[in-house]
Parts: C-alpha cells; structure tokens; sequence
C-alpha cells in the first residue's frame, strides 16, 4: 500500500483500541430510515420507486445513522492482509474514500452514466471504493476474477465494450499484451504502488482528489452491474443487474436469506469477480447496517481461515462448498469459535457428510442457499428452519419455485423435473434484466410463465427443494437417471477420496454409464491400482443405489474446473464422447 492507504489505515487506527466487547453486542434490529422510506412498498401499498442507487438511498443513510449514534461500533468494512495489516472504515470515510474515486472514474478517466469498467482486483479496499464509486456514477461495473487470463480479459473488453479496465501491477502486463485490439478502451487504472507507462495511477489520485461529489440520479431499472457466465457450457454471457436488482431485494423482503442486523460481521469468502462477493459483501450486508469482513487470501487455505475466525468476532460465515470440505479435514475441535452463529454454503451443493461433521465439530449447522448469476439467491436454509441435510431449502421471498416437465407444466412433489422460478405477470426482484445484445438467449430462458434455470431438482412434501444437476449432466443408464452429485457425494465419503467428478461414458450395452475422476486425497497412492477400484466403487454401492456406481474410474491430478472453482463436467463429458 502506498501513501493513500496507509494514511487511511492511521486515521481508522483509534478503532484498534476498543475493547473487543464494543465490536459485537447483540443489539436488535435498528430501525432506520432505509427501511422505514420503503416499508409500504414492500408490502404492496405502493409502488417501488421509480429512483434508487444503493450508495445515496442506503450507504449515505447509514453514514447519518452513525453520525447519530444510532448504530453499534462495528465497522462498515474490517479487512486484514493476514500479514499484520489492517484497515477498518466507518460508513462516513467509506463515504468519502468513493467520493473520492468516483471523482477519478469521472475526471481522470472520463467516464460517464451508462459507461462500462472492467475491474479486475484481488480481496482488496480498493474494489469496495471501486464498486461503491461506480454506483455514485451510475458507471456500470463489471467484475473479473484475478485468474482470468489474456484471452479471458480480450474477450470480455471487445464482447463488453468496456472504456477502462482497473486492475494490479500483477495483472497490467497482462492487460498491456491484448489492450491494442480492444478498440474501445480508452484508460487504465492502476491500483499499485508504482507507476506504469500508459496507466493512470489509483493511489496518487485518491490521495489529490476531492471527496465533493453529488451522486448520480438513476432509476430503479438503470443498468448497475453485469457479470460473465462462468461458461460452463458455452462462451461466456454478459448477466445484466439494475440498480434495483440487489440494492432494492433485500430492503423489500428483510433477511430473506442472510438474517443479519447491524451488529452482525459477516465474512463472505468467494472471489471478488463472483456474483456471490456482490450478493455477501456487498449489497445485502450493507443494507442492514452489518460489518464486512474480509481476509485478503491469495487462496482458501484452511489453517489460515480457522485462525481468523478464532482471532476476530465474526458472525456469520458464507463460502463455496469447497471451503467446508477443506475444513473439515482438519481437527477442527481444537479451534475456538467465541462469535460464529451462522454458516452459509452456496455456489453449488454441499454434501451432507461435511454438513454432518461440521455439526460434530462445532455444534454449528451450515445453511445452504441456491441461486445464479442471473437469479441471486432465490433459495435457501434459513434461521429457524429444519435442517434435512443433501436439501438447498424453500423459496426465499419473493420467489415462486415449482419443478416443471419439458412444457412447462409443474409437477406434483417427489416428481423429478426442471428448477423453474414464476417470472410472468411479474418478473421478482432481484432478477437479471437480460443477457446484454443477446435477445434470443433472453428470450429462451423462459418457459410458459417461468423462468427455467437449467437445474434438475425435485421438491418434497414440505416444500424443501433437492437439487439433482445441471440438466445436461444427467447420466442416462439402462434407463435409470442418475444425478452426478450423488455419485461424488458417496465418493467424497471415503478417506481417500479429495475430490470426484462423475460424467457420462459411452457403452455399447447400456448406452452410457457413470465414470468417476478421482484426485486422491493426500497419503493414498495408486500402487494396487484395481483394488482401489473396486473398494471406491463397492463404497459408492453401499452409501447410494447400486445403479449409480461409477462403471468405469479414472485417476487424475487435477480436475477441470471454471475460473469460479466449479467443475467443468462438461469437459470431462466431452473428452468421453470424443467432442474435443
């Protein structure tokens, strides 16, 4: 950190010395403004506005409510390096640190309402200042993962039109090699501690710019934020949020998945170029006022997270499945978790092993919660409710959930079908606005009056929601369906199991069967190859049905997987079908 941030490191520096008592008190809910201004419309007795930007309608009122006193000690944002540093902004500097970069998004690299920006930043301050600016614009951000590479960034500059690009030292050589033939970019932003040719430097012009500036009037339905697809089935797709898409949702239906108040700190772990960093540190614990806690990981290290949740009073927890897993192969009851209450796992389904022993471990339950890039969380265990481990939960509001058949008509519980989500008469909350100059993929997300998701599930008699796979990873055996999360589940039981994929494999017998790709768990090596076999596939006959055992079974290093860590089974399947 240069300059500018140290600066703002020393003067949030007094905070450090609170007892640690005054930075988690269980206060209740705060009623404030922000949802006082929107409580009859969420309740239908009026119309939703025709203005909103999350930055003056929430933020800036949280701002005066601390001014007030009328909100505990916690931070707005709380964020460590792992390495000593530290940083904690209230929600009046955070206020004036993105005044001061939405001035440069607008001076210095002349952008202006509607325009584009690819930001490319690892867990650093900057991408909050950079996300909370671009709002105050009514610039629309497009976040990126920091794996992605130069042909992923060529892409998404020319398919986006971006007119500037926000990225780190380690990335601009990157970005230098492509830059050239993406003719619509204009500027370059440099979030860094040296200077570049070509690039405008971040921390030298915070630290010279005015924190005077008047946020830009947008309505309800401007465009906010557009997301790619993780393009696990096709080239990626531009996923476009308005202003009120995550700003509004949970201010119109309060705690309709993350249940939190403004004493809560909660830490979201997933990728900043992730839909759920939006969803977990952003938006929805911003609106009630939460602390947002980050760790700048370079990757998802267990000891490193254990630690931290013994070390800082974080609340509420929320990462991918994959964090779970990790943790619980470690010996997890010798770590004290004094303030953890509430563990989130969304991004894809968790299996109910690592739910079970992170239960014994902690005494903690993990709720899950299912959603898309195009959707948000639309489903979900919530606080209160019955836990039924291998379920993604009901329908959060304001969503209709229903399992359809190929014509759209919904089918009775316990029937296997298609996840869709009722869009007609009235597309809900929170719901993309379209797949950006592509009508047509628009248009065929939707099925009679539903939205359809591409998931395979089934519903229960109680309304709780199974998610089965992605439609086009369902194996077709003899007949029997089978889904592939169950395969791996029964896999990833077995100690020498780390991770599984199952796909289907062409058969001259039964048209296709499952094949499993196993990356062995470290400590267990391939020296009696077949007998490994057949103990993993026996294993998977005992935990699932018969019929779902992997036929055939490849070990492999590594698995192909997105730049979000999800498996790309959609490789793997074609590689078996002879499509690569």
């Amino acid at each position: 950190m240069k300059t500018f941030l140290k600066s703002q490191i020393l003067r949030s520096f007094w905070i450090l010395r609170l007892p640690r008592r005054l930075f988690h008190r269980h206060h209740r809910f705060l009623s404030s403004p922000i949802f006082a201004h929107y409580e009859a419309g969420s309740r239908g007795e009026q119309p939703l506005p025709e203005y909103f930007n999350f930055a003056s309608d929430v933020l800036d009122k949280w701002s005066q409510i601390e001014k007030d006193g009328k909100r505990p000690l916690n931070p707005a944002l709380w964020w460590i390096n792992g390495r000593g540093g530290e940083l904690r902004w209230s929600f009046e500097e955070l206020g004036v640190l993105s005044r001061k970069v939405a001035n440069i998004l607008s001076d210095q690299c002349g952008l202006h309402k509607g325009d584009r920006v690819l930001s490319i930043l690892p867990r650093i301050p900057e991408w909050w200042l950079v996300t909370v600016a671009c709002v105050r614009t009514g610039i629309i951000l497009i976040p990126g993962t920091s794996q992605l590479t130069a042909k992923d960034i060529q892409y998404r500059l020319e398919v986006s039109k971006a007119k500037s690009i926000i990225t780190t030292e380690a990335l601009a050589p990157v970005v230098d090699s492509v830059a050239a033939k993406c003719n619509s970019l204009q500027t370059k932003l440099l979030v860094s501690e040296g200077k570049r040719d070509g690039w405008l430097n971040f921390n030298e012009l915070c630290t010279e710019a005015s924190a005077n500036h008047a946020c830009v009037k947008t309505t309800f339905h401007d465009p906010m934020i557009i997301y790619f697809t993780s393009g696990t089935t096709g080239p990626p797709k531009m996923v476009e949020h308005s202003q009120g898409s995550f700003g509004f949702r949970p201010i119109a239906h309060k705690r309709y998945w993350l249940h939190l108040n403004s004493s809560d700190i909660m830490w979201c772990t997933a990728d900043t170029g992730w839909v759920l960093a939006a969803l977990g540190s952003v938006f929805d614990p911003w609106v009630f006022g939460s602390c947002v806690f980050i760790h700048n990981l370079s990757q998802v290290e267990s000891t490193a997270i254990l630690n931290t949740l013994s070390r800082f009073p974080v609340t509420t927890m929320l990462g991918a499945p994959t964090l779970y897993r990790m943790l619980v192969q470690n010996n997890v009851t010798s770590y004290k978790f004094m303030n953890l209450q509430y563990c989130i796992s969304g991004g894809e389904p968790l299996n109910p092993e690592v739910m079970e022993l992170w239960k014994n471990m902690t005494g903690l339950n993990i709720h899950e919660v299912y959603g898309q890039t195009e959707t948000g969380a639309v489903c979900g265990v919530q606080k209160g409710m019955k836990i039924k481990p291998g379920s993604m939960g009901k329908a959060c509001a304001p969503y209709e959930i229903q399992i359809l058949d190929e014509e759209a008509n919904v089918l009775p519980p316990g029937r296997e079908g298609e996840i869709g989500i009722r869009v007609k008469p009235q597309r809900p909350l929170g719901f993309f606005s379209r797949y950006v100059d592509n009508p047509e993929k628009t248009a065929g997300t939707e099925r009679g009056f539903f939205y359809v998701t591409g998931d395979r599930g089934l519903m229960d008699n109680e309304g709780y929601f199974w998610f089965i796979g992605r439609a086009d990873d369902i194996i077709n055996s003899s007949g029997y369906r089978i889904g592939p999360f169950e395969v791996e589940s029964a896999l990833l039981e077995h100690p020498a199991v780390a991770e599984a994929a199952a796909v289907s494999s062409p058969d001259l017998l039964r048209g296709e069967v499952v094949k499993a790709f196993v990356v062995l768990s470290p400590g267990y090596t391939l020296q009696d190859k077949e007998k490994l076999t057949l103990e993993l596939q026996d294993h998977v006959k005992k935990v699932t049905a018969p019929y779902k055992y992997p036929r055939k079974m490849e070990f492999v290093q590594q698995l192909p997987k997105t730049i979000t860590g999800k498996i790309r089974r959609n490789a793997l399947r074609n590689k078996e079908w002879g499509r690569v």
